[in-house]
């Protein structure tokens, strides 16, 4: 259940980034309030994560699920650049998180 909780989390993650952008800096008071509860939601997931996994594994996919996540709305929602070097090194991310999976008992 814990990988279920810490995918959970980096989704959520990956959602509260995202929101940040639409917050102006805070001064949105809609987008502000759902980017905040997507936070605790995260960070509460992760909390659950962390009860069975380890904290280096549980923070490195959470951040990966982010970062992969939040490069890819990038791309979709603003027309960032996706050039083929950044997709690889979004790649070599995924990878990070699927053998830190792989390797990880829990």
């Amino acid at each position: 259940m814990a990988w279920v909780y810490l995918f959970l989390a980096g989704l959520l993650e990956t959602g509260w980034a995202v929101g940040l952008k639409y917050t102006d800096g805070f001064t949105r008071p809609w987008s502000s309030t759902i980017t905040v509860v997507l936070m605790i939601g995260s960070f509460w997931l992760l909390a659950l994560a962390l009860r069975g996994l380890p904290l280096g594994t549980a923070y490195a996919v959470w951040t990966g699920i982010g970062t992969i996540g939040t490069v890819i709305l990038g791309i979709v929602l603003f027309k960032e650049p996706a050039e083929v070097m950044r997709l690889v090194c979004i790649g070599l991310i995924l990878a990070g998180v699927v053998g830190l999976k792989l390797v990880t008992r829990s």
